[in-house]
């Protein structure tokens, strides 16, 4: 899977607009944040961010950052997905707990090679403990089923590229 396939499966589970008060992260469109938008220089009215920006900090914030170019197909998606909901830095330590290298948070070598030895495996491993790390946060009551049908998605999609 390609970035360009990547953010169009993931917009399907960011959506568009939203303003939430039980989400911590406020204010988003497409799913990005109102801070990180700021933060990357978009001023105007979170409800009419356009796509392409958000599709540019998605490739720079989270698909780069876990360098899932390198990461065997399989789990491509999975760490993106996973960084875009709870961080880069949760998504790689989920990756290297899973594949059994220092959880660090940092995507070097060894951890780009741990990846390839057995990807399904791994897949599994990293969905069953970010559901773990999710089912522990005070807001699951307000966004566990969306975050469970999430990743059950993944994991269907997982089987299906396995079969």
């Amino acid at each position: 899977m390609k970035f360009d396939d990547a953010f169009d499966k993931l917009i399907g589970n960011e959506g568009g607009y939203s303003n939430n008060s039980v989400d911590p992260g406020g204010e988003t469109m497409w799913g990005v944040t109102a801070r990180v938008a700021r933060a990357n220089g978009y001023q105007g009215d979170m409800r009419f961010m356009p796509r392409d920006f958000a599709k540019a900090l998605y490739e720079k914030l989270y698909w780069t950052a876990v360098r899932a170019e390198e990461l065997p197909e399989l789990l491509r998606f999975q760490v993106f997905d996973a960084a875009v909901n709870s961080g880069d830095h949760q998504a790689v330590q989920w990756l290297q707990r899973a594949i059994g290298v220092t959880d660090d948070g940092i995507i070097g070598p060894a951890t780009i090679a741990a990846a390839a030895v057995h990807p399904v495996r791994a897949a599994i491993i990293f969905d069953a403990l970010r559901t773990e790390f999710l089912a522990d946060r005070p807001t699951w009551p307000a966004f566990g089923r969306g975050w469970a049908k999430r990743i059950a998605a993944n994991l269907k999609t997982l089987a299906g590229e396995v079969a």
